[in-house]
C-alpha cells in the first residue's frame, strides 16, 4: 500500500521487456502576458491617448517625457491618410482667472501643434487648434482628482474620408452592380 501512495507522487515509471519508460508531468501552462494597451486609439470621432500630455508648470512648453507620446500620436495620425481634419483642444481646470485658462489651454493646444508638425511630420493642413480652459469640464473642479482630470488635451476628427457601397440592381435585367464613391464626413461638432 505504501508503494501505491509514494508512487503518485514523482515520475512514473513503466518497465517493458526490453527498455524502461519515464513519464514526467507535463510543464506548466505559461498564460500569455495581456496584450498591451494601446496609449493612442482611434474611434469614430476622436484620436483617444490614454496618457496625458505634460506640460510645465503653468507654463505652454511640453515636458521631454510627453515625446514618446506624442512621436506616437504622429504615427497614428500619418498612418491614416482617411482622417483630413483634427483640432488640438486644449482644456484646463477652473483655478486660477478664467480668461487667463482661456488662453493657456490655447497656448498648450498650438504647442501640440507645432510638436506634431515640425517632430512628427504631420501635415499641418490636417490640425486646428482651440483653446476652451475650464468650459468643458469631464469631471468635478471640487476635488483635486477633478481638477486633474480636467487638465487634458483632447483630439477631435472633423473630417474623415470614407467609402459609400451602393449595390445597383437593374430593374430590366435584374443585373446587379457594384458602385463604390468617396465621401468626406465633416462633424457637425464646431467650436
Amino acid at each position: 500500500m505504501l508503494g501505491l501512495a509514494l508512487s503518485a507522487c514523482g515520475p512514473r515509471v513503466f518497465e517493458a521487456d526490453t527498455a524502461k519508460v519515464i513519464e514526467t508531468a507535463p510543464p506548466p501552462v505559461v498564460a500569455a502576458p495581456a496584450p498591451k494597451q494601446p496609449r493612442v486609439e482611434i474611434t469614430d470621432d476622436k484620436i483617444v491617448i490614454h496618457e496625458k500630455v505634460q506640460f510645465d508648470y503653468n507654463q505652454a512648453r511640453i515636458r521631454p517625457e510627453s515625446d514618446d507620446l506624442l512621436a506616437e500620436l504622429a504615427t497614428v495620425i500619418n498612418g491614416a491618410p482617411r482622417i483630413k481634419k483634427i483640432r488640438i483642444e486644449g482644456h484646463a481646470s477652473s483655478e486660477g482667472d478664467h480668461d487667463y485658462n482661456v488662453d493657456l489651454s490655447r497656448r498648450r493646444a498650438k504647442a501640440v501643434v507645432d510638436h506634431l508638425v515640425k517632430r512628427g511630420k504631420v501635415d499641418p493642413a490636417r490640425l486646428e487648434f482651440e483653446g476652451y480652459g475650464p468650459d468643458r469640464p469631464i469631471a468635478d473642479n471640487e476635488t483635486e482628482a477633478g481638477r486633474e482630470a480636467n487638465r487634458r488635451v483632447e483630439f477631435t476628427i472633423l473630417e474623415q474620408a470614407y467609402k459609400e457601397t451602393k449595390t445597383i440592381i437593374d430593374p430590366a435585367t435584374g443585373q446587379k452592380r457594384v458602385e463604390t464613391e468617396d465621401k468626406i464626413d465633416a462633424s457637425e461638432e464646431q467650436p
